[in-house]
């Protein structure tokens, strides 16, 4: 396969630079922790390592270094299409390197080959109570392909820890191939005809998401590959990146790793802020029977921010710019379809949103994120389930938190295992003793 040669030939000048690092330059310090970070979360603080993507406070997302802009503009497209490859993606997370379209390809063609989901995967999700979360569903799903673990297997063979990323990057193959099967599935099971389905060898990623989802608008097939670039990788601070971290330090298999991950996802103040702000945007078209004026929707933001809730989808952790996932999509949106109704309140809030949050003072970043748009997309398209939304998340973040969980099997990166300190310890600290 395409990846394993790739990662074979970069891996002995990848191991040499982290092991000079750790030598030569181990002791130096890199950052402070205080106690407002130990006590908030780590925010902030320079405790990880990630060369697949860096969130730039002025810039945004970077892939492998590259700015989105960038990405969505070198990456090789399908022939008449907008957007591009999600196996070409996939390409340049796990090499560092921007493929050949025929390299793109051979990705997609590796998906293909592998996108039979088992029939006990299905017959486990009927199985499940109707009401069950979407989310968990996924969740199930993932830990049921576990026993076709290749990284499982050659680790109980005795396989050496620093080959061990070959067996690795091949689960990441394989569940990743299964993914959109699995969550296009959880959708039909849900919410349709409950039938599985059909994966076309013939078409790319994003377009086999689309039809299995039973979309008839071929744009939607753009809208898929946008869909899971953007939200690939953020760094690997993020909740579900970070449990993928921690639990793949252990040397769990890639399914235990995604699943946990798919958990952490599903925490309303990480994956289901896509839904709170779907929700905030049908308010207000509901509060005013369509799409209110400029004058009213500020009046309803003030109304907001003063009975103590906030504004979902606006201000980011670290950028201090206008998420550029969002303005992907929003231009997009944009392009394809400005006059829907709930895309319209979605532009108008962009102009008037920020405004107010400047006004109030209280954020640093009063900018629109990721989330404040993508929901009203996949609404205009017809899948207006709001709790499927974090699974289509799902499926995209699976592509860098599965690049970041090879690479960390191929550098050896070590048991994830920081120190505790009790809140004497750190009131000791403060007080100077």
């Amino acid at each position: 396969m395409i990846l394993h040669n790739k990662i074979d030939a970069q891996l002995p000048s990848w191991r040499s630079r982290v092991t000079t690092l750790l030598k030569e330059h181990g002791d130096k310090v890199a950052g402070e922790i205080t106690i407002s970070q130990i006590y908030g979360g780590m925010r902030s603080a320079k405790v990880l390592v990630t060369d697949i993507s860096f969130v730039d406070p002025e810039e945004g997302i970077r892939f492998r270094g590259h700015t989105l802009p960038v990405v969505l503009e070198k990456l090789p497209k399908p022939k008449g299409a907008e957007m591009p490859y999600v196996g070409g993606l996939y390409y340049l997370l796990m090499i560092g390197e921007f493929p050949t379209e025929e390299q793109a390809l051979e990705v997609e063609a590796e998906w293909a080959k592998q996108s039979a989901v088992p029939d006990h995967v299905f017959k486990v999700l009927r199985d499940m109570p109707k009401d069950t979360h979407p989310m968990a569903l996924f969740s199930q799903a993932i830990l049921t392909l576990q026993g076709e673990s290749e990284f499982a297997k050659r680790y109980a063979e005795g396989m050496s820890k620093m080959a061990l990323w070959r067996p690795a990057l091949d689960d990441a193959m394989y569940l990743t191939s299964k993914l959109g099967v699995i969550a296009a599935f959880i959708y039909r099971l849900k919410y349709g005809d409950k039938g599985e389905p059909y994966y076309d060898h013939d078409a790319d990623y994003g377009a086999n998401f689309a039809r299995m989802m039973g979309i008839k608008d071929k744009k939607y097939e753009d809208m898929a590959r946008l869909y899971f670039i953007l939200h690939s990788d953020h760094e690997s601070g993020n909740v579900s990146a970070h449990t993928m971290h921690l639990v793949g330090s252990s040397l769990s298999d890639i399914f235990y790793a995604f699943s946990a991950a798919i958990n952490g996802l599903a925490g309303p103040l990480h994956g289901l802020a896509n839904q709170n702000c779907l929700a905030f945007v049908m308010g207000v078209r509901d509060e005013f029977n369509g799409v209110p004026t400029k004058k009213q929707l500020t009046e309803y933001a003030w109304n907001t921010l003063n009975s103590g809730r906030v504004i979902p989808g606006y201000g980011h952790a670290v950028l201090r710019v206008p998420d550029p996932r969002y303005t992907a999509q929003f231009e997009f949106g944009k392009k394809h379809f400005k006059d829907d109704e709930l895309f319209q309140i979605v532009t108008l809030m962009d102009e008037v949103i920020p405004a107010v949050l400047k006004e109030q003072g209280k954020a640093k970043n009063p900018w629109p994120n990721v989330d404040s748009v993508s929901g009203a997309l996949q609404y205009h398209y017809g899948i207006k389930h709001v709790d499927f939304y974090t699974v289509l998340f799902g499926v995209g973040r699976a592509l860098g938190v599965t690049a970041n969980y090879v690479w960390a099997r191929a550098l050896g990166q070590p048991l994830e295992r920081p120190k505790s300190l009790t809140t004497a310890m750190l009131e000791d600290i403060a007080a100077g003793k």
